[in-house]
């Protein structure tokens, strides 16, 4: 059972990482964009998010881009989105790849 969860998430991931906010060429994941994944037993799945910036212009579409892509999971029940603002994303969030590929390091 553990490693079917683990499989899970790792897919979670693995399709977290094809989400990307237009304007910047990389990922949700590695911006540091994804704060909590949770899956319960009956595989629903609460993502905890942020974007970079509050008034971010393509907010509607990363976040729905994040459901449909989490629903695609195979056996994945539902997906529940909470976009928080508090801790305020900064650029010290990213991976550190993400650093790398925008020049910050």
């Amino acid at each position: 059972m553990e490693n079917e969860f683990l499989q899970t998430e790792e897919a979670i991931v693995a399709m977290l990482k094809t989400v990307y906010d237009p304007e910047i060429p990389v990922n949700v994941f590695d911006l540091g964009l994804i704060y909590n994944v949770d899956v319960d037993k009956d595989k629903n799945v609460r993502i905890e998010m942020t974007l970079t910036a509050p008034n971010c212009p393509a907010a509607d579409f990363i976040v729905e881009d994040v459901r449909m892509k989490v629903e695609s999971v195979d056996g994945i029940r539902s997906v529940e989105i909470n976009l928080v603002f508090e801790p305020e994303w900064d650029k010290d969030m990213m991976s550190e790849e993400a650093k790398l590929e925008l020049g910050f390091l």
